[in-house]
């Protein structure tokens, strides 16, 4: 292609914050003392452009001299001592950032894309041994997802791949002995055991007369993988000996279940399982009528209820989707990548649904991350780790796609060292209307729409149903799947448009197995084309081709006369869309590669999912009179590792975005009361409105499980039920959907009496709370040599509510009763059941003004419930010492005057102090105990502080709109990445805007041409563009906005954008990446789109090095710009902010000109409007706490908080003004 250009960009110091954090580190976690600098360098190389090209991406794509040092093809040599390598990605896997790269070349050139190539080069400075710089080494290279790279020159970045050879043919395979097919299972890593690989030799032998080819061996053995057939979960329990009279009496239950739903001489032949025992209570519910709007079909996508929906004022058919999945392995042995894939699967299944999916709750476990690297386990990576990066990777493929998390929770148990938990909920609505579910008939085609196909995910279903052992980490790197949410963003846009999803019949997702389970799923009869199916790379074979895991990929089918039709709506999405399979009368699955079959199976056998498994189940005595039961203080309860803070965990995850959440993570004045549940309105899409939301909640206590697990999944499910009450949910409305993980089983009674138990704990509880697990996921690998996970039995509980009814836990005022419901019998039903109806009852009267479901204790709930508000409570005199012991299912109520049915504890107070229980301690020193628990793997707050001049300019901007318009226009583009489009049209549209949404395509050159003509006239049509929020190109390479920037620098473009703004009267406007673009186009503060260099303003990092997403309070600085016709300087609006590089930074000599030029709009201050350094008033460390900016006429205004995401039921539990007209004021000016 030509030459390869280099060049390295370094931060600044000052911009350095990767660097100076992983300098402490590796001083802190590995004991490198000599060490007295670090220094990070990107490394980029970049073919297929030429030298003026290069020069031009140099400091626009690869570096920004604002920020960064940038050196062409060497950097200067560091000053001895010092030790310098490099790490890349390993070849295959998905680098976004070598991606983004060379999609931002692309868009500015409007070419074709180069070849770009990525690698961090590290530079330790000062004294480090050999011995250290391995363990640095090792503690910055994970084998599974990079490796060490060179530091030479290359001559090309083209690979070349070798010509795959034809599938093999497994000669001799009828005839092996069981000595051979157990060669087979070590030669090839199979997870299937000799008992399936002996039913696989009969059904070759017997049926097909012919050796199996390598391709179906692979096949099956994905097929029947735990993970996709629940092997374990469907193991035939041939004998049960129970020692325990509580599980005695509930198997006895379960055996009356059987008989009630298959009949007895049905239920007397019907194999037990743990499968059976999961799902037994949804049929019994089922029968009895109790599930009256469940949603029932063939595909089995996500669970999936009826429910009717308020819109625009009218009642609605919607159906309501939730899922729950897990990631565990891929997680512990790459935690980034496993976690980022997490959520992504956990999308796909009810976005398969045809569904959009709004809201995520993440609940992880791992032991104590607090623990020093110097006790890691050999075969292991370290605790802080694991939890951090696995943190990092899903909120980033979650902020990424436009999901908010509405909830993050994280468990510690030592057990988890074996095996890291990684688990995650979605929920998903359409209208009922958006669904069409059709059995596949011959004929059909199946598309496959999405990514394309690489070898990451190789044999994930069988290495995630595999135990961990200590060479996982070296040899399972092609198991890990890489996540690419910008191009399952695509997928969600598309999948919202009711004309695509009603032209599809079937759908699945590109999970666990591939094509193989993918699309091998749809229909009974299938041939598959491996040929068809677009690579990544050369050089894949067509067993890999069959069972490779890329994700973001959706297989549909739809009729022959709709192929075109939905490819054409796909590539509008910028989506590859094409055909890869058709349905066939005959039931087999018969795939062909070059030409040449290479799977030919009969769909009976596939379902027979392999050998039938039997097993034998003991169950010891649990009971210990004193596992529920512990004493404690308030100090010690504040300091508990189990109800620390999760704060510095859960703001780096988006919980705003969509502009529904009723609920914040955290709430109150101060937002630091946590929420137990989370609450969404129904995706309704812009320019509608809706009260009809979602309430999720968790349940789930490893130490319970682990002392007794059937009475700790028993307390899983009465928790997660505690929790909806507690938020204002009616309880009979409820659904749920599990989550179990346990050790590997092997062939031991006592082992399998884990689950057996704990199944029957959960239910007990679904039929005595008349609640229904409809769908989950089970686990079953979790053991590392002789270490394995506790017993885990998550239960996930939804339920619809109106949202004006949700209830938050933040006390509210001082003088309310607070009162205790609870059972007497905590484990009895009948009694549980009354006091929820109670509760309830008395929510929706008015009468609670916030709600806590009791987890640890009692006072736990109080400190938290005191933290968002600053509300003390005074315990009666009288009091019960109840403050400590664990009460499970009870409720803490705050009221607004005196009720019945609960027992009153005290009183909230004016003073923000504890008392209770003969303590007395002030509110602010138990909150700061809680937030030290975790500060330093989570951290929560920066050196920064000092209080920053208001800034106040209350001239209005002079100009005026010549060219009237009652209903002006928008342009809003979408990029790759780009997730705020929906909110922005919705705000548009309440303020008179008319949003025109215009998706840039950039898979080809000619489809990025396309776009450019059709963005250059949509602005010419437009009064007004507005660039929403996102992360354009996964905010990389390196840094924000890159992908807006090199496209608008298009000079057709540029030239529209000032033809609106210099002589058309239009406006433009800039949220949060939006903003980012505008600043590093040059549109603010300078009014025009000009080169940058080192003396301009940016946004860059945050100080606390991390993504921050919560409420913000923001002073009116400014109106001198149209968008501040309807606000005064000194309005204070509460607004949501999620961003990762927020920080406004500039020479001081420009920042005293945009003080004086009024430039300055908005800036981040404290409840009493006074700007501050501090992190709790200034999250990302702005100088002069600025928000945002105006270009020098107001034409153009950049801000780092979303004042879009507002609305009737919005933030419900965070106080202050939301509204900030910036809409209304921008319609006004053309009016």
């Amino acid at each position: 292609m030509g030459n390869v250009f280099r060049c390295y960009a370094e931060k600044k110091p000052g911009f350095d914050v990767e660097a100076r954090r992983l300098l402490g580190e590796l001083r802190s976690e590995l004991g490198l003392q000599g060490l007295t600098g670090v220094r990070i360098l990107h490394r980029y190389d970049v073919e297929g452009i030429d030298g003026d090209t290069y020069q031009a991406v140099r400091t626009t794509v690869l570096s920004e001299p604002q920020v960064d040092a940038v050196y062409d093809e060497t950097f200067p040599d560091a000053p001895a001592p010092c030790r310098v390598f490099a790490v890349e990605a390993l070849p295959g896997q998905y680098d976004q950032r070598a991606d983004s790269c060379a999609q931002c070349i692309q868009l500015l050139t409007g070419g074709e894309r180069p070849l770009a190539a990525a690698a961090t080069v590290y530079i330790l400075q000062g004294e480090v041994s050999d011995g250290e710089l391995e363990r640095v080494k090792s503690y910055l290279i994970n084998p599974v997802e990079s490796r060490e790279a060179g530091l030479d020159r290359v001559e090309t970045l083209e690979r070349t791949y070798a010509v795959p050879a034809d599938v093999a043919v497994l000669e001799g395979f009828r005839d092996r002995d069981e000595a051979g097919l157990s060669d087979l299972i070590g030669e090839y890593g199979l997870a299937m055991d000799l008992a399936d690989l002996k039913f696989l030799q009969t059904y070759f032998r017997d049926e097909e007369k012919r050796d199996p080819t390598l391709t179906e061996l692979r096949l099956v053995d994905t097929y029947w993988s735990d993970h996709c057939r629940h092997t374990t979960f469907s193991t035939h329990i041939d004998d049960v000996e129970i020692h325990d009279a509580d599980v005695a009496a509930a198997y006895q239950m379960y055996l009356a279940a059987r008989e009630e739903v298959y009949g007895k001489e049905k239920a007397a032949k019907r194999p037990q399982t743990l499968m059976d025992l999961a799902t037994i209570a949804g049929k019994v519910l089922k029968k009895r009528g109790v599930l009256k709007n469940l949603d029932e079909s063939e595909e089995i996508n996500a669970c999936s209820v009826h429910v009717t929906a308020t819109v625009d004022g009218e009642e609605q058919d919607w159906l309501l989707m939730f899922k729950n999945e897990t990631h565990n392995h891929p997680t512990e042995i790459e935690p980034f990548g496993g976690a980022a894939t997490c959520i992504g699967g956990a999308i796909r299944d009810p976005l398969s649904g045809r569904s959009y999916v709004y809201q995520a709750m993440r609940v992880t476990g791992c032991g104590d991350p607090r623990v020093p690297l110097s006790q890691t386990m050999e075969g292991k990576l370290p605790q802080r780790k694991l939890a951090q990066t696995a943190a990092a990777g899903y909120s980033s493929y979650g902020n990424q796609i436009g999901l908010a998390t509405g909830h993050v929770a994280e468990v510690y148990h030592k057990g988890y060292i074996a095996k890291h938990l990684e688990t995650g909920a979605v929920v998903g609505a359409a209208p009922a209307s958006n669904v069409r579910r059709e059995v596949p008939a011959p004929g059909d085609k199946v598309i496959l729409l999405g990514g394309r196909t690489g070898r990451d995910g190789i044999g994930g279903a069988t290495g995630s149903s595999k135990s961990h052992n200590q060479k996982s980490l070296a040899t399972m790197a092609s198991e890990v799947q890489k996540g690419n949410a910008p191009e399952e963003r695509k997928i969600q846009r598309l999948f919202r448009n009711g004309e695509v999803t009603r032209l599809i019949k079937r759908c699945n997702d590109f999970g666990a197995g591939g094509v193989s389970v993918a699309i091998g799923e749809l229909a009974d009869g299938l041939a598959i084309d491996l040929d068809a199916v677009r690579k990544k790379y050369d050089g894949l074979d067509g067993t890999e081709l069959a069972i490779s895991e890329s994700q973001e990929r959706m297989a549909v089918v739809v009729a022959p006369a709709d192929v075109d039709t939905f490819i054409a709506h796909a590539e509008a999405e910028n989506l590859e869309a094409y055909v890869v399979a058709e349905v066939t009368e005959s039931p087999r699955m018969v795939m062909t590669w070059r030409g040449k079959k290479v799977a030919d199976l009969s769909r009976a056998f596939l379902n027979t999912n392999g050998a039938a498994k039997h097993t034998t189940v003991r169950v010891p005595d649990y009971f210990t009179p004193e596992s529920l039961f512990h004493k404690g203080s308030l100090r010690s309860t504040a300091a508990s590792l189990k109800t620390a803070s999760r704060r510095g965990l859960v703001e780096r995850f988006d919980s705003s975005i969509g502009a529904g959440s009723v609920l914040m993570p955290f709430g109150g004045k101060t937002q630091r009361t946590p929420t137990q549940a989370m609450a969404a309105l129904l995706p309704v899409g812009p320019g509608h409105t809706t009260d009809t939301c979602s309430v999720m909640a968790w349940g789930f206590d490893p130490d319970l499980m682990e002392r007794n697990p059937y009475t700790g999944a028993f307390i899983s499910v009465l928790t997660s039920m505690a929790k909806l009450v507690a938020a204002g949910c009616d309880p009979t409305a409820a659904y749920a959907s599990f989550q179990e993980y346990f050790e590997k089983l092997r062939d031991e009674p006592e082992r399998w009496g884990k689950p057996f138990a704990a199944l029957l704990g959960a239910l007990s509880a679904q039929l005595g709370l008349g609640v229904a697990a409809i769908g989950g996921k089970d686990s079953m690998s979790g053991s590392f040599l002789d270490l394995d996970v506790p017993p885990t039995l998550i239960s996930f509980a939804i339920a619809p509510a109106k949202a004006e009814k949700v209830l938050s836990p933040e006390f509210k005022e001082a003088g309310h009763p607070v009162y205790l419901f609870q059972a007497d019998n905590a484990l009895d039903c009948d009694e549980i059941n009354a006091c929820f109806a109670r509760v309830h009852a008395l929510s929706e009267a008015g009468k609670i003004r916030a709600a806590w479901a009791v987890e640890e204790n009692v006072a736990e709930g109080i400190m938290k419930m005191s933290f968002g508000n600053e509300i003390g409570f005074a315990a009666r005199e009288d009091a019960q010492n109840l403050w400590f012991g664990a009460r499970p299912g009870a409720i803490l109520a705050e009221c607004d005057g005196e009720v019945e049915g609960g027992l009153l504890l005290g009183y909230t107070t004016q003073e923000p102090v504890i008392r209770l229980g003969g303590e007395e301690v002030p509110v602010a020193e138990l909150l700061s105990i809680s937030e030290g628990v975790l500060e330093e793997v989570y951290p929560t707050r920066t050196a920064d502080t000092g209080v920053v001049e208001p800034i106040s300019c209350t001239e209005r901007a002079p100009i005026v709109a010549k060219h009237k318009v009652a209903m002006p226009k928008a342009v809003i583009p979408v990029f790759p990445g780009t997730n705020c489009e929906y909110d922005t049209a919705a705000a548009c549209l309440r303020a008179g805007i008319e949003p025109e949404i215009l998706v840039v395509r950039n898979l080809t050159g000619s489809a990025l041409a396309q776009s450019a003509d059709a963005l250059e006239k949509a602005i010419q049509g437009a009064q007004m563009m507005v660039l929403p929020g996102g992360f354009s190109g996964g905010d990389e390479p390196d840094g924000s906005a890159k992908f807006i920037c090199s496209f608008l620098r298009n000079p057709r473009i540029t030239d529209a954008i000032h033809d609106l703004l210099k002589n058309r009267d239009g406006l433009m406007l800039g949220i949060c990446n939006g903003f980012q673009a505008l600043v590093k186009l040059g549109l603010v503060p300078y009014g025009e789109i000009r080169p940058m260099d080192e003396s301009c303003a940016t946004l860059t990092f945050n100080n606390i090095g991390r993504h921050q997403s919560r409420y913000v309070t923001t002073r009116i600085a400014s109106v001198r710009s149209p968008w501040m016709l309807q606000s005064q300087v000194g309005d204070l609006h509460a607004i949501p902010i999620s961003h990762g590089e927020g920080r406004f930074v500039a020479p001081e000599a420009l920042l005293d000109q945009l003080v004086a030029n009024g430039q300055v709009a908005t800036q981040y201050v404290d409840a009493a409007g006074v700007p501050s350094l501090d992190i709790d008033v200034n999250p990302n460390g702005a100088l002069r706490a600025i928000e945002g900016i105006f270009s020098p006429d107001g034409r153009v205004f950049g801000k780092m908080g979303h004042s879009e995401r507002r609305g009737a039921f919005v933030g419900k539990n965070i106080p202050g003004e939301r509204h900030q007209p910036l809409f209304e004021s921008g319609a006004a000016y053309f009016k």
